[in-house]
């Protein structure tokens, strides 16, 4: 059996599908509320904040991903995730289990730097903080053999569905209201982002290659690291009109943040857009050379199909 923990947020939905696909159909899914993907998975309830209710969602697993997301709030990510991360790995310690243990960027430093999976964390903000001291919390369990894991490490997202972003609520969200696109920042920043069905197809296969663990993984992105720019001007061919763009700058946020909840908990993140942020993915590459990554225009079409249908 293969267990996806956090199993109702686009990447756990995209992972169930995967998996059924190609790997298993012996699959539980565990969240709070939980609801099958596909027809033949199992549905188990559970707050894994509670330790029995972790190692009872583990039970009988081979492997366990782990795709759990909190909203974001500051003070909820520091009080949830680092015992829900604890939880997660007794659980898989005590069942012997395998842990898929999908990861962001934000413990990463904000700036020009080139990312890889041995770039030394330097988180800005608190809910990067948690999110360095949760894998720190499981590189030490993989250091010291106490658990067969592997880190699965995607940057920012655009994908269909309910695929949860920055750039799908700036951009993509603004295109279907007829509303202009909004851009932090700058639009003439290099970018790196993850197509979130391929997210979850490359979090399958590194999950079921046995050699991929007690590693970090840095997960595909498109070879081509556009600008907002040059992504927005590519969503006009796809849609078939000008798309118009207005930038943000970083003092519009400040003054939001005063009286905005939302906007404080994002003026963390804002760094990161004022540099170019590349994401290097080689390891992968060269170890799956066969993986078919979806280009931006692929993406693009499928969000618009999806938006008008």
């Amino acid at each position: 059996m293969q267990t996806i923990l956090g199993a109702n947020g686009q990447i756990g939905e995209e992972l169930a599908r995967e998996l059924k696909r190609n790997y298993t159909s012996d699959i539980r899914v565990v969240s709070r509320k939980p609801q099958k993907i596909n027809d033949t998975d199992e549905i188990f309830s559970a707050d894994l904040s509670i330790k029995e209710k972790a190692i009872e969602a583990v039970k009988g697993s081979e492997i366990a991903y782990f795709t759990l997301g909190l909203p974001m709030n500051s003070e909820l990510w520091e009080k949830q995730f680092p015992v829900i991360t604890r939880n997660v790995i007794d659980a898989c310690k005590i069942n012997k289990t395998k842990l898929v243990f999908f990861d962001n960027t934000y413990m990463y430093p904000q700036n020009d730097d080139v990312l890889t999976e041995q770039t030394p964390f330097a988180p800005i903000g608190r809910k990067g903080k948690v999110r360095k001291e949760m894998a720190e919390m499981l590189l030490k369990e993989m250091n010291s053999r106490q658990i067969e894991a592997v880190i699965c490490r995607a940057p920012e997202f655009y994908g269909p569905g309910k695929t949860q972003s920055i750039t799908n609520t700036l951009i993509f969200e603004n295109i279907k209201a007829d509303k202009k696109i909004k851009v932090l920042l700058s639009a003439d920043k290099k970018r790196s982002l993850i197509w979130t069905p391929d997210a979850s197809r490359a979090t399958a296969l590194i999950g079921n290659t046995p050699d991929a663990y007690n590693q970090t993984w840095h997960l595909p992105v498109n070879k081509n690291h556009l600008t907002y720019k040059a992504f927005i001007a590519l969503a006009s061919e796809v849609y078939g009109k000008e798309l118009s763009y207005t930038v943000i700058p970083k003092i519009v946020f400040q003054i939001a943040s005063l009286f905005n909840k939302k906007m404080k908990e994002l003026l963390e993140l804002l760094p990161r857009y004022g540099y170019h942020n590349l994401f290097d993915d080689s390891k992968f590459r060269k170890r799956f050379p066969d993986f078919v990554i979806t280009t931006y225009k692929e993406g693009m079409v499928q969000i618009k199909n999806e938006q008008f249908s």
